[in-house]
């Protein structure tokens, strides 16, 4: 069994969505930016404000290197993918899924940039953020789920659940006691 990887923004349900996909499928669920505070221990601002951007960089891909599991379901932090090492190794681990979320919905959801521990350099927005990230996202991406604004992090799992078996890129139970995703909110691969 297979790990699964979830990529995207901050902000775009990494976690959330995570730890439901790791009901549905009974895996377990990895938190990078956790393993990250329980190595350096610090917070991720704490350590973005004292060692910098550069420094924090190191550190997540310290954390991600050190991530040896199976059957979990992984979610790094956004900027994993920004160190080469760190975004390959995510890739040896299973499937990179990149949950695709439009800007106007990052910062609807994120009330807190400056606290949470966002690797970004003063003077940067969200938007100057995911204007470097996205080709890195969808460069390391096996799937792309698409997460317009309103869509539930059910939805998404539902989605997600959905294109791993349609890709076959991992035995994926059926979803029970639903009607399946909305067929007008499906994603792109």
């Amino acid at each position: 069994m297979k790990n699964i990887v979830l990529i995207g923004m901050p902000g775009s349900g990494k976690s959330t969505v995570g730890i439901l996909l790791a009901k549905a499928m009974g895996y377990d669920f990895v938190d990078i930016d956790l393993v990250i505070q329980h190595r350096e221990g610090a917070l991720l601002q704490e350590l973005l404000d004292t060692r910098g951007t550069a420094a924090f960089l190191d550190a997540e891909e310290a954390a991600v290197c050190s991530v040896q599991c199976r059957g979990s379901i992984i979610a790094p932090g956004g900027s994993a993918i920004c160190r080469t090492k760190a975004a390959e190794h995510l890739r040896s681990l299973g499937p990179v899924v990149y949950l695709k979320t439009p800007l106007e919905e990052l910062e609807r959801r994120i009330c807190n940039l400056s606290s949470r521990g966002i690797a970004m350099e003063p003077g940067q927005t969200l938007a100057d953020v995911m204007a470097f990230r996205a080709p890195l996202y969808d460069k390391y991406a096996d799937l792309v789920v698409d997460c317009p604004v309103g869509q539930t992090p059910d939805q998404t799992v539902l989605l997600v659940m959905e294109q791993l078996r349609s890709a076959q890129l991992e035995s994926i139970p059926s979803p029970r006691g639903t009607g399946g995703p909305d067929r007008h909110s499906r994603s792109e691969q």
